[in-house]
């Protein structure tokens, strides 16, 4: 046989070029980083500031201003969704949502954060901001106020896309603020299987959650652009370690390495590390809009369930205090004010009474004392606040006085109900004044806030009472309320007005204390 000629080994080796040479090419870049969750310290990085695809990891954004926009009423998780033609084409993996069918937004988000199905993600995206393309708008913004620096989104699902690029270190941060900012939510991705509403889907991530002690998450990518991603963390004792891994070869590959790594970040990180919660952002939706949003939707499977409510952005600029009734001195009602706090303040609209209903004393719920030295305890590794045997619980009775003259026959007998930091009082025939410890649900204090859902009645009155103990300055004289749920018991605060509901659950968030509004329904 007559061997090939320089000329022939010449086009033999271009052919080969031609046909090896792109598996290499195959390979997406490698990236890798390790993070201690707690205090967002990198134990270990590789070409993790390289902007890379992100793949599917790009869903948890997309999920993360889905809690926000449910956080902030924009949208609730019984929201019904109409799919679109753009979301149902999306390829997959994919739920196999129709045009024009309708599901509620609460299996959408289940779809996209377990099965990471593209359809759900694209019409999420589509149902909070209106197109796809706003949608990617405020993902950006969002990423610029989490310090995601090196990070630009296209798309609402990950899906390969000229400038949809993303880094390991941006997406660490991403899942730290997935984990702390909306803790309620976070099951969701160390769910095996969830009801997504059309059928029962299975987990992406699921043999890495069978396989690696302590893991809890959080979400997985793949495209042939980026290779085989995830961002995985992991919880053991007082430890918890987030890892990222981009450019895997592999399901196989990729899980292996992530547990390399997590197993070096839980190596490496000490024992004890005060917890330092990444800084919740400001809210970006609604830009330009001329409404603010009132925090009180419902959340998925955390149980806290309320109404949304949309308010003028101009309806409050000022907290003010009820007028004194003509005819009454300011030092008559000065005893009744002594003791209320400073930074209670609330709003009164004025009220033309033309008689004034009798008051009405209401009997406190009776308080174990037992109750409420084991709440002091659960609520020191919350907030700081050790619990001291020499210190005794005091409720202090809200200052309220209502003093009636009999009404004529013709008279409407309304009642009048004052703010905590207000007080009516009557010009008749003066009677005896009586102290109440709760104030009633009626005259405008329709308002409640949500902590929570819990399995049990007692874990909901103990949350009750240990967040009645770190806020009383808004929760003193408000009705403890648990409601049965079929999915466990809601644990409540009633008979609040608005602002004070506001209030309070503003207080509560920056104690990382989820809470919900909720409205007079």
């Amino acid at each position: 046989m007559k061997r090939p000629g320089r000329a022939g080994l010449y086009i033999l080796t271009l052919i080969w070029l031609a046909l090896v040479a792109p598996l290499g090419a195959w390979a997406a870049p490698y990236a890798a980083l390790v993070m201690d969750a707690r205090s967002g310290e990198i134990l270990f990085s590789e070409n993790a500031e390289t902007r890379l695809h992100p793949a599917s990891l790009t869903k948890m954004m997309t999920l993360y201003i889905a809690f926000e926009a449910v956080e902030h009423g924009e949208i609730s998780m019984d929201t019904v969704v109409t799919i679109s033609k753009n979301a149902a084409a999306e390829p997959p993996s994919k739920l196999g949502l129709r045009s024009g069918q309708k599901i509620k937004l609460r299996y959408l988000v289940r779809a996209a954060a377990v099965k990471s199905a593209n359809d759900a993600a694209t019409a999420i995206g589509e149902a909070i901001e209106g197109s796809e393309a706003a949608f990617a708008r405020r993902m950006n913004r969002t990423a610029k106020a989490l310090g995601m620096t090196r990070t630009t989104f296209k798309n609402a699902n990950g899906l390969t896309s000229e400038g949809h690029l993303s880094t390991a270190h941006d997406m660490a941060i991403m899942g730290r603020h997935i984990l702390y900012d909306y803790p309620g939510y976070y099951n969701l991705f160390s769910r095996r299987t969830t009801d997504a509403g059309m059928r029962e889907v299975a987990n992406t991530n699921r043999r890495f959650l069978a396989a690696y002690k302590g893991a809890d998450g959080i979400k997985t990518g793949y495209t042939r652009a980026a290779g085989f991603n995830l961002v995985a963390s992991a919880e053991r004792g007082r430890e918890r370690i987030i890892s990222v891994v981009f450019g895997g070869t592999s399901t196989a590959a990729r899980n292996a390495k992530s547990a390399e790594l997590l197993n070096l970040g839980f190596k490496r990180a000490a024992t004890n590390v005060a917890l330092r919660r990444p800084a919740k952002p400001p809210y970006m939706g609604r830009v330009g809009g001329s409404d603010m949003m009132v925090a009180g939707a419902d959340a998925d499977d955390s149980g806290l369930r309320g109404k949304s409510i949309r308010v003028a952005a101009a309806a409050v600029t000022k907290s003010l205090r009820p007028q004194i009734r003509p005819g009454v001195s300011s030092s008559d009602v000065a005893p009744l004010v002594a003791g209320v706090e400073d930074d209670i303040t609330s709003v009164l609209e004025t009220v033309q009474v033309a008689a004034v209903a009798p008051a009405v004393a209401v009997t406190p719920d009776p308080i174990n004392i037992a109750d409420v030295a084991e709440a002091m305890v659960v609520a020191e590794g919350d907030t700081g606040i050790a619990p001291d045997a020499s210190i005794k619980p005091v409720r202090r009775p809200q200052a309220m006085a209502l003093v009636s003259a009999p009404a004529p026959a013709a008279a409407v007998a309304t009642e009048v109900v004052a703010e905590p930091a207000a007080v009516a009082v009557a010009a008749a025939e003066p009677a005896a004044q009586e102290v109440v410890t709760r104030v009633s649900t009626s005259g405008g204090r329709h308002w409640g806030i949500n902590v929570g859902r819990y399995p049990s009645r007692y874990a909901a009155e103990k949350v009750l009472l240990k967040t009645a103990l770190m806020e009383t300055a808004t929760l003193d004289g408000s009705l403890r309320k648990v409601v049965d749920r079929s999915g466990g018991f809601d644990a409540n605060f009633m008979g609040l007005s608005r602002e004070t509901a506001d209030l309070a659950c503003r207080r509560l968030q920056a104690r990382q204390v989820t809470c919900f509004m909720i409205g007079p329904s």
